[in-house]
């Protein structure tokens, strides 16, 4: 792989050397170079006392109330943000005294993906259970996150945690960035290629995408194009896998490897860089800084390196808007760029929420995030209480809906325009006449549209005494027929004739 050692001169005693071991997603600060940056750190150290500040006050409270070491929230008006991260850094303080939809507390889970274990049901939501080692002593407990932070890598060299997410996005738990964003950032060569979406769209000069080749296997490893190659391997992160290759007869060797690994490559032209640049993305903060290796490794993100925040040139926006909007929309993500001996520029990657925190700004951007995950919530976080009133409002203005629907009939059967001006409405009876019994369908759909209108006392009165008689004739006859279409007609013969029989009975007495 090459490389040397950091050097054994006094003047670099602040050695910066990152541990592979180390999974934090926050860089360490590095050496200040100008008045500009000893201010930064100045303003930084003031923020970490602040805050240092406001923890020890939250410990003192939650002391005082019998929950030592933890944050104080409302169980009964709360809701739940994971966040995944390791324990280098305290989420909980950044989140502390927030509140969503007025009274709400925010109450912060922290945990790494390895801890956690996910189950999710299409109707109760995702469930979280994690165990954690907190001064010792193991703690285990589960919830339902309403929220998730993800600033972990979901897969990186030896880890693939796919299945929690697959659990999260089952129960449709939202979060930053997306799991439909995340999901896609499991194969550099996929992302890479949703790059080369937008260099051909805008043009290699207002883009400049490093040349790439990919090889889905080893068989397919005949010869690079040129040498020296930088030859990538699988998918990781923080320089793992990442071998620079001098000859053909290498090349051959890292073939027989990802024989090995059974995996996929990539390999891009080997750029003897000055130094390289990070810019990054927070919402709508944007930062830039420049990473200059003084280790001598050609790994400038590996060993040693001289840190500086620079201005942010327009050119630089332009490429991260253009990424921040690749898988739906990157809330956070950042690029990450060489900059050649002649001064020539090349984008070798993108990462997203699981970016590297760099410099003596880490803590104004992890209240950056804070703030973006707040508003987020306030979106997406309903109150079980506002729902169930939506829903309550829902079913009035349907019944509302409703009874205007019945009044609207009503309206409809006494029209104010003439019946011959009306073509295909039957002609309706006064208010207070009797209708005349009809055959076809017209009569029907005239006795139905009557029976809904307003009607008169005296209108009502008839009908009621045309019942009464009505009955009085199916009592009396067996040949009356109501239910058929002529059963006003048979009611009437019934009642004449038994008028005539009652008549002659008697007036013979």
């Amino acid at each position: 792989m090459g490389g040397t050692g950091p050097p054994n001169s006094g003047d670099l005693s602040l050695n910066l050397t990152k541990q592979q071991s180390s999974r934090t997603t926050s860089a360490p600060s590095s050496p200040a170079k100008t008045r500009e940056s000893l201010l930064q750190r100045v303003q930084s150290l003031t923020g970490v006392a602040r805050d240092q500040g406001a923890s020890l006050i939250g410990n003192v409270g939650a002391a005082v109330t019998g929950a030592a070491g933890r944050p104080v929230f409302n169980k009964d008006r709360c809701f739940t943000l994971l966040v995944i991260d390791d324990q280098n850094t305290d989420w909980s303080k950044y989140f502390r005294g927030r509140r969503l939809h007025g009274d709400y507390d925010i109450r912060v889970e922290q945990a790494e993906f390895k801890e956690l274990s996910v189950t999710a049901n299409s109707d109760s939501g995702t469930t979280v259970s994690m165990g954690v080692y907190r001064n010792g002593t193991k703690v285990v407990r589960s919830f339902r996150p309403d929220f998730v932070l993800i600033r972990q890598n979901l897969r990186d060299a030896g880890e693939d945690n796919k299945n929690l997410l697959l659990g999260f996005k089952f129960g449709g738990v939202p979060s930053i960035n997306t799991l439909h964003a995340v999901y896609n950032f499991q194969d550099k060569p996929w992302v890479f290629a949703h790059l080369l979406q937008i260099q051909r769209r805008l043009g290699k000069e207002n883009f400049p995408l490093i040349e790439q080749t990919y090889y889905p296997n080893f068989r397919e490893m005949l010869s690079a194009p040129r040498f020296p190659v930088v030859f990538k391997i699988g998918h990781a992160h923080s320089g793992l896998g990442k071998v620079k290759v001098e000859n053909n007869a290498d090349f051959q060797d890292m073939a027989s490897v990802v024989a090995v690994a059974n995996t996929y490559c990539t390999t891009e032209p080997y750029v003897d860089s000055k130094y390289d640049i990070h810019v990054q993305k927070i919402g709508d903060n944007y930062k830039s800084f420049m990473r200059k290796s003084i280790s001598g490794n050609w790994k400038t993100n590996t060993g040693s390196a001289m840190l500086e925040q620079i201005q942010m040139p327009d050119r630089y926006k332009m490429w991260l808007d253009e990424v921040a909007a690749m898988f739906g929309g990157l809330d956070i993500c950042a690029l990450e760029m060489i900059v050649a001996r002649d001064g020539r520029e090349f984008i070798i990657e993108v990462n997203d929420s699981a970016l590297s925190l760099m410099g003596d700004t880490q803590e104004e951007d992890r209240r950056h995030i804070a703030d973006l995950v707040t508003q987020r919530m306030q979106q997406l976080c309903r109150p079980a209480t506002l729902t169930k009133t939506a829903s309550r409002t829902s079913m009035s203005s349907v019944q509302s809906t409703t009874s205007g629907y019945g009044g609207s009939v009503g309206s409809v059967a006494a029209p104010t325009t003439p019946p011959e001006e009306r073509p295909g409405i039957p002609d309706l009876p006064a208010s207070g006449t009797s209708p005349q019994p009809r055959r076809d369908s017209q009569a029907s759909q005239s006795s139905t549209m009557s029976s809904v209108s307003q009607q008169s006392a005296a209108r009502r009165t008839e009908d009621s005494a045309q019942s009464q008689r009505a009955a009085f004739g199916r009592q009396g006859s067996t040949t009356g027929s109501v239910g058929g279409p002529g059963g006003g007609e048979d009611t009437e013969d019934t009642m004449k004739n038994l008028r005539k029989t009652f008549a002659g009975i008697f007036g013979d007495m």
